[in-house]
């Protein structure tokens, strides 16, 4: 039988003998089973035509493609290959990233330290200063070596007498309270004390001796060395009634002097006015700050009938915008609650309940300060823990007036607010009020 020849069969023996004179390798397989034997197979890599590319290019369905204008053939962006890398490698991708961006801030923030605390911190030393001090400053608080802390800060005090500095300046001052700093760090509280021991009395020497530079100098520098001088005393104070050394009557008599020399400043500016030139004093916060600490000292001797005057001179030096204000309204309360002042002839002594309305009265004043400073940005942790000792006090308060009901109300607040805010001591206290008046029921 003639076997009948079609298009495709036309097609195909064109394609093989006329373009390709060896079957294809698709081809070949299937010969392989069936006529030709494998050793005559020939393999080739040209691939086989196209059909297609044997069409006329007139052929309106074969056409070139569209030119790279067209916006359906756009060449792949930037932000597509990143798209299609993610795709790809989500991981890996997300934690290089992450890394850059670590490492970005970690710049930034190295780029941040030694501009603000490297150059900045010194820029007001000479350079042989500022060398000794940043090594000093590295040894104290970077890499603490107290030994080598202590032969730079040294040092840069000798660099600053070379380089001719003011003794009494704020610069050549702070190098030695940071000194006594590093002393009482480290646990040398007596040898911190001596080194402010000494700074006090070469401040006082230059404060009390008129022969001591130029008339227009002393002007300027008086109120400001004396300063130094009132918080240099202060210092002592709190160091004289440390644990470690406990000497209440030396710490108080550095308290007293502080206090009075303030005092007695204000009285004196008061009375002759500020003179042209005389140069800074001491600020608001600084003088309640002093005021503050010998009333503290009174406070832990018991002796509140000496502590509420000081309290109360401190409170109006406080803006109402710190939140140290509610501590000193807190701490005046109780010095109130507990006044134990001698008798006095001709003077009756205020009754207990008198002396519990003005306590109650100093302490939701606190409360009244932590509320306005609520969602401030003046708001700190101190407002939390001391509003929270306040809650406990008045707890004590109507514990001591009898109410118990009204205790057990600021006990339970006192404890859930300290429980909120992480301050144990508040707890503690809360619970042992609510435990106390369950053994009086």
């Amino acid at each position: 039988m003639r076997r009948r020849l079609t298009s495709s069969t036309l097609w195909s023996n064109r394609c093989t003998s006329a373009s390709h004179p060896h079957p294809s390798p698709l081809f070949q397989l299937r010969q392989t089973s069936h006529t030709a034997p494998p050793s005559r197979l020939i393999h080739t890599a040209r691939a086989p035509p196209n059909p297609r590319s044997r069409l006329p290019l007139s052929n309106p369905r074969w056409r070139s493609p569209r030119p790279s204008s067209s916006p359906f053939h756009r060449p792949i962006t930037t932000r597509a290959s990143l798209r299609k890398v993610f795709r790809a490698h989500p991981f890996s991708v997300s934690l290089a990233t992450a890394m850059i961006l670590f490492l970005i801030g970690t710049l930034a923030y190295a780029n941040y330290m030694y501009k603000y605390y490297i150059i900045e911190q010194f820029a007001s030393y000479p350079e042989p200063v500022a060398v000794k001090l940043r090594r000093a400053i590295y040894y104290h608080k970077i890499d603490p070596d107290t030994k080598m802390a202590v032969k730079y800060y040294r040092q840069g005090l000798e660099e600053a007498e070379r380089c001719g500095m003011d003794v009494f300046s704020d610069e050549v001052i702070g190098i030695k309270l940071q000194l006594a700093f590093l002393m009482e760090q480290v646990g040398q509280v007596g040898t911190a004390v001596e080194v402010l021991r000494i700074v006090l009395r070469d401040c006082l020497a230059w404060v009390e001796d008129p022969e001591r530079g130029g008339k227009e100098e002393r002007r300027a520098q008086r109120g400001r060395v004396l300063g130094k001088c009132v918080g240099v005393s202060v210092k002592l104070g709190e160091l004289y009634a440390d644990d470690r050394i406990g000497d209440q009557e030396s710490a108080e008599e550095r308290l007293v002097w502080a206090v009075t020399t303030v005092l007695k400043e204000i009285e004196r500016r008061e009375r002759e006015g500020v003179k042209e030139g005389e140069g800074e004093w001491m600020s608001e916060e600084e003088i309640g700050a002093a005021l503050e600490s010998l009333a503290d000292h009174y406070e832990a001797r018991s002796l509140h009938f000496l502590a509420a005057p000081l309290y109360l001179q401190a409170i109006p030096l406080i803006s109402s915008k710190n939140c140290h204000a509610i501590t000193l309204m807190n701490n005046l309360s109780i010095s109130l609650a507990l006044q134990n002042s001698p008798p006095t002839a001709g003077i009756p002594s205020p009754s207990s309940a008198s002396q519990i309305d003005a306590a109650k009265t100093w302490a939701k004043k606190a409360l009244a300060v932590d509320r306005a400073l609520q969602g401030k940005q003046e708001r700190t942790g101190e407002c939390d823990e001391a509003c929270a000792v306040t809650m406990v006090n008045l707890g004590d308060f109507a514990e001591m007036e009898g109410d118990m009901q009204e205790a057990r109300r600021w006990y339970g607040e006192g404890m859930e607010l300290s429980k909120r805010v992480g301050f144990k001591e508040g707890v503690k206290r809360g619970k042992e009020g609510l435990q106390r008046l369950d053994k009086r029921q």
